[in-house]
């Protein structure tokens, strides 16, 4: 498609004016009556006035159509400019006139004129002001031919000017509908980029909010233990290029679009990094009972929860829960006022945007000692108090946080059934009791 000028695009034939005066003008071939009558006439004043009135007629007709085709046709270009309603009532009296001089000058044959008048109508007026001109000249004529002397009685030119103005104007109604289904695309297109680009804005906050979260507070604790547990501090610094490379991997995924991210996944992260930062990690021990369509929702919550709660509650515990009215992440620390993730920041303008997408809502609340970020979506209320009898009597009915953040009180417990369970380690521990390491 051809581009215009500032780069937008623009109807093909819209800057070449042979091309729009060739096709304009072909259908001037049936003046040939009217200039043929006139040079008969050639020797006398009539016949001058009249040669000279047909061919300005044509003239200005096609003048008319070049200046004025934006407003009928339409253009591709979203930004054209219009010809001024005044312009265009111009130059059409002046067709009017030169028509009408015509007539007055070689008689019925200058009617033919007419036609182009009532096809001019559709690129001066409305559509239903340009038909109601039609039906008027096709009146007229009618009137005109029965009554004045001289006239042949026949309807050539009334059928004609039907037949032009239903078809010019049946093309100039296509037109337009096809100008605004370019312009329906165009808006298609642009949401979609949009869409793109803020998914990946969400994507690479996410990622690279939490990842270089816990890469600061680990590269902190190593700083602090070079000199007192060098052995530690060489661990915590693999670890820094363990969790550098997974964040350049899930970067590169994101801007791919194949990002995928598990809960499972999370909650482990989540007790690690946590830990790390010297918080105690209340995290659930089961995450089978989420509904599959909701299980990345809540990782992203996991994620960028954690992530506030290490950057700025300044805690001590986080519990995050998975119950009936959805997923809840709450901490003990005194920061929630400083921060502005707590009015929805990037990251919580992010997450609700993913909550919305599935029908979900994310609410934020000030305790009185701590912060809440509360999850939920439509398939959660399926969700019961997961655990209550896949985790056995110890695990209980009300929650899936691991309030004593061991796994001493499983094994004492008894069977945690079929369903596996992270322990304080961030280990999963099967329904025999051995862990298994992620």
């Amino acid at each position: 498609m051809r581009l215009s000028r500032d780069g937008r695009n623009a109807d093909p034939a819209s800057d070449i004016p042979f091309v729009t005066l060739f096709f304009a003008g072909i259908w001037l071939v049936y003046l040939f009556d009217p200039i043929a009558k006139a040079w008969d006439l050639r020797h006398t004043t009539r016949g001058i006035v009249g040669l000279v009135a047909v061919i300005a007629f044509a003239g200005v007709y096609l003048w008319h159509f070049y200046r004025a085709r934006a407003y009928s046709w339409g253009r591709y270009d979203p930004g054209a400019r219009l010809d001024p309603p005044s312009h265009r009532m111009i130059r059409y009296a002046v067709n009017l006139a030169l028509s009408m001089t015509t007539i007055l000058a070689i008689g019925q044959k200058g009617t033919t004129t007419w036609v182009f008048l009532a096809v001019a109508g559709l690129w001066t007026f409305s559509m239903p002001v340009a038909f109601g001109l039609a039906a008027s000249l096709a009146a007229a004529y009618e009137l005109l031919a029965y009554h004045v002397e001289g006239w042949t009685r026949d309807s050539s030119v009334s059928l004609s000017i039907a037949l032009a103005v239903f078809a010019v104007g049946g093309g100039i109604i296509a037109s337009r509908r096809q100008k605004d289904l370019s312009a329906v695309r165009r808006e298609n297109a642009r949401l979609m980029v949009e869409e793109e680009r803020n998914r990946m804005a969400r994507d690479l906050h996410d990622i690279l909010g939490h990842s270089l979260t816990v890469i600061t507070v680990k590269a902190e604790l190593a700083g602090r233990l070079i000199e007192v547990a060098p052995e530690r501090a060489k661990a915590e610094i693999d670890a820094l290029e363990t969790l550098a490379r997974e964040a350049l991997s899930d970067v590169r995924h994101a801007v791919e679009g194949f990002r995928e991210i598990s809960l499972t996944g999370e909650l482990a992260r989540a007790r690690e990094a946590l830990k790390t930062a010297g918080i105690e990690p209340r995290l659930p021990r089961a995450v089978e009972a989420v509904p599959t369509d909701l299980r990345e929702l809540y990782a992203w919550g996991v994620r960028e929860g954690v992530t506030n709660v290490i950057r700025h509650s300044r805690a001590t515990t986080c519990t995050i829960v998975l119950d009936a009215t959805g997923l809840r992440i709450t901490d003990n620390g005194s920061g929630a006022h400083d921060h502005n993730d707590v009015g929805g920041g990037n990251g919580l303008r992010g997450l609700r945007e993913r909550a919305a997408a599935v029908g979900g809502t994310v609410a934020t609340r000030i305790l009185d000692t701590g912060f809440e970020v509360h999850v939920s979506a439509p398939r959660i209320s399926a969700l019961g108090a997961v655990g209550s009898s896949r985790a056995g009597d110890a695990v209980g009915t009300s929650g899936l946080a691991d309030t004593s953040g061991s796994a001493g009180s499983i094994g004492s417990a008894g069977s945690a059934g079929s369903a596996g369970v992270f322990d304080s380690t961030g280990g999963l521990l099967g329904g025999t009791g051995s862990v298994v390491h992620p």
